[in-house]
């Protein structure tokens, strides 16, 4: 198993993690999760999310306000910053995507849980 162990607080477990770009104002990572994994409740000082879904299927969870977004393969959905989230796998099978945050100095401000 891979670990993204984020330098600024955020520490979770997946079954992949490959980080293709790495600038001061851009990140542009590569995630698989398996059925059980989840990249647990956080938000973004100053960057957006944008997740786009190439193997499986992803469930994301948002506050402020309340929402839930399931994305299948070749579909996208973008965060603001400061929105707190969560994300799951959202089916049976591996969920793989590819996850865009910019423009800005990334961090992972890890929150509680949440029900």
């Amino acid at each position: 198993m891979a670990s993204d162990a984020d330098k600024r607080g955020g520490k979770y477990e997946v079954t992949r993690f490959t980080c293709h770009v790495s600038r001061p104002e851009l990140r542009i990572v590569e995630l698989t999760l398996n059925s059980t994994q989840q990249v647990p409740w956080h938000y973004h000082s100053n960057v957006q999310d944008t997740f786009y879904v190439v193997g499986g299927q992803l469930r994301i969870f948002l506050r402020e306000p309340k929402e839930e977004v399931c994305l299948r393969v070749d579909e996208t959905y973008s965060i603001r910053p400061r929105r707190p989230h969560l994300v799951t796998n959202g089916g049976e099978t591996e969920a793989t995507f590819f996850l865009l945050q910019g423009v800005g100095e990334y961090d992972f401000v890890a929150l509680a849980r949440v029900s």
